[in-house]
This record gives structure tokens, C-alpha cells and sequence, in this order.
């Protein structure tokens, strides 16, 4: 039996002012990526003071907390070398909110919208830099201080709407990506709702840099019922070019979910040559890129928290 795919939404492309949200994406990502916080580096004060800027705009949005806290803390390993530091464990933090769903019964089921936070910090040998011998700032402003900006800029439309959608989200921002996907593996290992209450995962990371051809790529479309239908009927007045795939899913924190079970999407608009090196700064960074994919993945969130049909894990090949 063919699904029905119904759109709810009309896109709220009214509503999503992209010139509004060009400034506020630039404001956070400036902030994430400036050298203060000298590359976000798990166990460092500068990847602290991130995770407290993340919390107040959840607090301020109207996130709910789990457990009484917007942070879920664990370990970190690091090795010897990187981010000036001796072989040791470290605490960091990721940080999470949600949004009650607004039906009786489908708020008991959960989307999850995340973007990593942590960066390479100062760099140095053992690390991720493709630039081992330049021990300088990693501010990766593209990577991922732009799919943190594009988490805080949705949150901040939904936070608008007077009905929430009939779904619950939850918010999240992910701290050890870097060094493995660490945060979004512990939350997945210690989820403060049933696992199988987490129909779909959406992660944004590396979404500032959107190119001439308007290009933004995603994997793991068809993990959940007419996915990739639903991205293809987003395109239209997006001002995007959405480049689609059913599976390739990715090598972000959507994976970890993925390997759970659980739908996931992964967001990005590609590679560049100041991938995981001091050169990711902010200057590079297109904010009006930026705020057309939030918008689009804005849309994509409240289509799925809507959902009419049933939200069901498809494997990819």
C-alpha cells in the first residue's frame, strides 16, 4: 500500500525572514568560531563557555529541561599532544532541551534536531588538523559552529509558533564529535525517553559555506516512509538545490543514531580547503546560505513532527 504524503506546513516561508535570520545566523556563528573560544576544545574553558552560550538561547527559547539540566556531562579521552595537553580524561558536556509535542498521543514521540559544537581547539600532533605543524586556532567556524547557528536560529521560529507541532523535539547539541562521535554515542547510550519513542534524527554539520550553485547535501533521506519525496517537494521556493540521497548516510553524529535503528538525516554543503585547519573562519562563512538552509531544514523539521503516516526506521543499503 502506497503511504500518503501530506504537507502540513505550507513551509512557513512567511514567517522565515532571511534577512533576519542572515544576522542572527552570522551573530552565533561569529561568536562560536571567535578566537576567545580558542576552538572549542573538550575539557577546555573555551568548549564551556560554548556550551553555556548554546544553553542560555535554550533557556530562552523555552526548551524544557531533562532531568532538571540543559546538560547531559561525560568523558572524554584525550590523547597526549593535542590542544597542548597531556595524555588525560576530560569532562565536557552536551547540551539538550525539548519542545512538547502538541497532539495527546504523538507527543510522546520524539524528533531530534542536533549539530556538534566541539572543534580541534589549538590543533597539534594526534588530532583531526590537516595542519598538524600549525599549532594555531581552530575556530571552525564552518565546522560546526555554522550547524550550531543554523540549530539556534530554527529553534528560534519554532519557538514562535502558538501550536507546537504534534510531535516532541528535542534539541541537542552534540561536544566530542571530533574525537568519534562521543556525544551523540552517549546520548543515544543514556536517552532520557525510550529508545523507540525516537522516530528521526536530523543533523546539521558544516552548513555555512553554501556555494554558487545554492547546493546543500543530505544522506539518509529514505531512512524514514517518502523522505526523500518530502525533500524534493521542500525544494520548491526554497531558493535551494537539494541534492538527495536515500542512503549515504554520512559520517556525522546522524550515524550514530542510524546504527541504532533510528532514522537520520545528515545536512551539509560540502568540503573546502580549510576543512580541520586554522583557516575556517568566520569571513569565509555565507550567512544568507546559511539562513536559506535553516529555513529549509526549519521546514523538513516541522513536516516530520507532523508526520500523518507512521515514522519508521528503513535500512539503507
Amino acid at each position: 500500500m502506497k503511504l500518503r504524503l501530506l504537507f502540513t506546513s505550507a513551509f512557513f516561508c512567511c514567517t522565515f525572514v532571511n534577512a533576519q535570520k542572515a544576522e542572527t545566523f552570522y551573530k552565533h556563528d561569529k561568536y562560536l568560531s571567535s578566537d576567545k573560544l580558542e576552538g572549542r576544545f573538550p575539557g577546555t574553558k573555551g568548549n564551556n563557555e560554548a556550551a553555556a552560550y548554546i544553553k542560555k538561547y535554550f533557556k530562552k527559547y523555552g526548551l524544557k529541561e531533562f532531568n532538571k539540566s540543559y546538560y547531559q556531562s561525560f568523558k572524554v579521552f584525550v590523547k597526549e599532544g593535542i590542544n597542548k595537553m597531556k595524555s588525560d580524561s576530560v569532562s565536557t558536556q552536551n547540551v539538550l532541551g525539548y519542545i512538547e509535542g502538541s497532539d495527546p498521543k504523538l507527543k510522546n514521540e520524539y524528533i531530534v534536531i542536533g549539530a556538534h559544537y566541539d572543534h580541534w581547539g589549538w590543533g597539534g600532533q594526534g588530532s583531526g588538523s590537516k595542519k598538524k605543524e600549525a599549532f594555531a586556532i581552530h575556530n571552525g567556524a564552518d565546522d560546526n559552529a555554522s550547524g550550531v547557528s543554523a540549530l539556534l536560529c530554527i529553534l528560534e521560529e519554532i519557538s514562535k509558533q502558538k501550536v507546537k507541532p504534534k510531535r516532541s523535539i528535542i534539541f541537542i547539541s552534540f561536544s566530542g564529535e571530533e574525537e568519534g562521535l562521543l556525544g551523540s554515542k552517549y546520548f543515544v547510550n543514556h536517552l532520557p525517553v525510550p529508545k523507540d519513542a525516537v522516530k528521526v534524527m536530523l543533523n546539521m554539520d558544516m552548513v555555512g559555506r553554501l556555494n554558487d550553485k545554492k547546493e546543500l547535501y543530505m544522506g539518509g533521506a529514505g531512512t524514514f516512509p517518502n523522505g526523500v519525496e518530502l525533500m524534493k517537494k521542500l525544494q520548491e521556493n526554497s531558493g535551494l538545490n537539494p541534492v538527495i540521497h536515500a542512503g549515504d548516510v554520512g559520517g556525522s553524529d546522524h550515524v550514530t543514531f542510524y546504527k541504532e535503528s533510528i532514522s537520520a538525516v545528515g545536512f551539509h554543503t560540502g568540503g573546502h580547503p580549510q576543512y580541520h585547519t586554522p583557516e575556517d573562519d568566520i569571513d569565509l562563512i555565507n550567512s544568507d546560505g546559511g539562513a536559506l538552509v535553516a529555513k529549509y531544514i526549519y521546514n523538513a523539521l516541522t513536516e516530520i513532527a507532523n508526520y500523518q503516516e507512521d515514522l519508521l526506521f528503513i535500512k539503507q543499503n
